[in-house]
């Protein structure tokens, strides 16, 4: 399972897994869009799916910029993964909780290799095969972990790159800019100076004693996976600033913005001097539309909020680790030559890969109930006078399960719509087509979620060898939840006689908490006994 593991890594990570964009540019064309539309918006969201384009187009029906030819922006980073990114993520809140933000928090943790450049959308997927044949190329120089030391300023603090190795991350840069400025017809220029990793950048001067104490809690030494990550950028508001919505604001004047919760917005500082106190004049990220809208509706974001990752090749060191006798002849693996005695050195590549690849905890929320589709009246809409359950929809369940209590107490404990038994199943078998095994299962004794476990395990094909196992302290109380008591879940007997694959030699077995505190407390608890 390790060798399958750093597949799913290493291989599956480094390979485009949707279809190819001229593929994707076809289907587009065949609903009726325009060429140079339909290569605008897949440049737009990282030319994944025809679906994710598709939803773009529809926002952006009445965007006056639609049909102009401005290009994305485009750069190359390398970021870490792993160890090291968690703990410069913990630098990133710790720091702007005690010192405020600074210009640094505007983007993830990242070196760059390629500053922002622009590229004509029909040519963007002559990027995506340069990087990954310059990778390939990079993949046995890459060193196995990189030399990071810490500098610090009155407003700048951030790790450097020893120069050793700083020399083939710019050798990379520089062989990725140049077959790229040929095949795309670009102007890619590599940075080949300092190579650096920032970590506060324009900051007050008080807080540099403060923030270099942060810094120092870094083991620039942790487990890290680097990945080289191509990114896009609208280079129309590269100058403004972005912020978030909060809450959703219908417009009740001509001139005013649609906004819903989480959309982005681009505001240009040097627009806002004849603009009504409170209020701000903007362009929405989701639709490209412009209009007034509150203030006290938005908060700032950061600048890499808006950007959209397109490709990334993970470098994979950890076979350097392995061990070649003289006899043993190389073998190709994921691209990296790898000798026979892989399968009996898995507890070295363990030890250096990140300890996610070794034991995980995947967590789920449940597919689709149907009190979410059909309201919370839904079991008086299938229930006939006497008390029997039909079908009153084809998104209802076609039977529901027998209990010995009243069929009443469904209400309070919904199945799953039929909507909801498709996506469980789907992602079963996602995770499947990934390679991702199974050990265990808990899940919450909501009926909707033992559903959720049963079908994702019929998805992995996996139902017949792994049982659920109900762990009462996993039920959360939201606010979702009508009833001030505890729902009258099924018994462990009855979901074994509803066939549903159920574990029942004792195991964890919390009660379910009558509070928000105690829920949260025990859902942590569990989780590290898991």
């Amino acid at each position: 399972m390790a060798v399958a593991e750093m597949q799913l890594y290493a291989k599956v990570s480094n390979k485009h897994r949707s279809r190819s964009t001229s593929v994707l540019l076809e289907s587009l064309l065949a609903k009726g869009f325009p060429a140079h539309i339909a290569q605008k918006a897949l440049a737009a969201t990282g030319q994944k799916t025809v679906e994710d384009a598709a939803k773009w187009l529809h926002s952006h029906c009445n965007d006056p910029s639609l049909d102009d030819p401005i290009p994305q922006e485009y750069a190359l980073y390398l970021c870490p993964t792993g160890c090291l990114h968690n703990y410069l993520l913990d630098f990133w809140k710790e720091s702007k909780r005690q010192c405020g933000k600074n210009r640094a928090h505007e983007i993830f943790p990242h070196i760059t290799l390629c500053d922002f450049f622009t590229c004509e959308d029909q040519k963007v997927e002559l990027l995506y095969d340069t990087l990954k044949r310059v990778g390939e190329s990079f993949s046995q120089r890459f060193p196995p972990s990189i030399s990071l030391s810490l500098h610090s300023s009155t407003s700048y603090l951030g790790f450097f790159i020893d120069d050793r190795h700083a020399n083939i991350l710019k050798e990379f840069a520089l062989a990725f800019s140049s077959e790229a400025s040929a095949v795309a017809d670009c102007h890619v220029k590599p940075c080949l100076k300092q190579l650096h990793l920032t970590l506060s950048h324009k900051f007050y001067p008080h807080h540099q004693k403060t923030l270099e104490q942060l810094a120092k809690c870094i083991n620039p030494g942790e487990t890290c996976q680097w990945v080289a990550a191509l990114y896009s950028r609208d280079m129309r508001f590269v100058h403004y600033q972005t912020l978030k919505a909060l809450f959703q604001y219908k417009p009740q004047n001509i001139d005013e913005l649609m906004i819903n919760a989480g959309d982005f917005i681009y505001v240009d500082p040097t627009q806002q001097s004849d603009v009504s106190e409170g209020w701000v004049i903007g362009i929405s990220h989701r639709t490209g539309c412009r209009g007034f809208l509150p203030e006290n509706y938005t908060e700032r974001a950061n600048e890499s909020d808006t950007w959209v990752k397109h490709r990334e090749y993970v470098f994979v060191t950890a076979s350097r680790l392995f061990t070649q006798t003289e006899n043993e002849p190389n073998v190709k693996t994921n691209g990296e030559v790898q000798s026979p005695s892989m399968s009996r050195s898995v507890s070295k590549v363990l030890s250096f890969q990140n300890a996610t690849l070794r034991r995980g905890v995947l967590v789920m929320r449940h597919g689709e109930r149907v009190d979410q589709v059909f309201g919370k009246s839904w079991l008086q809409q299938c229930l006939t006078a006497d008390g029997k359950y039909y079908r009153a929809d084809l998104n209802f369940p076609s039977t529901l399960p027998k209990r010995k209590d009243s069929m009443k107490h469904f209400e309070y404990d919904p199945p799953l719509s039929c909507c909801g038994i498709f996506q469980s199943r789907l992602i079963g078998e996602a995770l499947l087509d990934q390679e991702v095994t199974v050990s265990y299962v808990y899940s919450s004794p909501a009926l909707r979620c033992i559903q959720t476990a049963q079908h994702l395990l019929q998805g992995l094909k996996l139902d017949q060898k792994v049982k659920i196992r109900v762990e009462p302290g996993l039920f959360e109380w939201t606010k979702w939840e009508a009833s001030r008591v505890l729902p009258n879940f099924m018994t462990v007997t009855e979901l074994v006689e509803a066939s549903y694959k159920i574990d029942t030699t004792p195991h964890l077995a919390h009660k379910p908490g009558c509070s928000v505190f105690t829920v949260h407390s025990q859902a942590q608890e569990i989780t590290q006994l898991i």
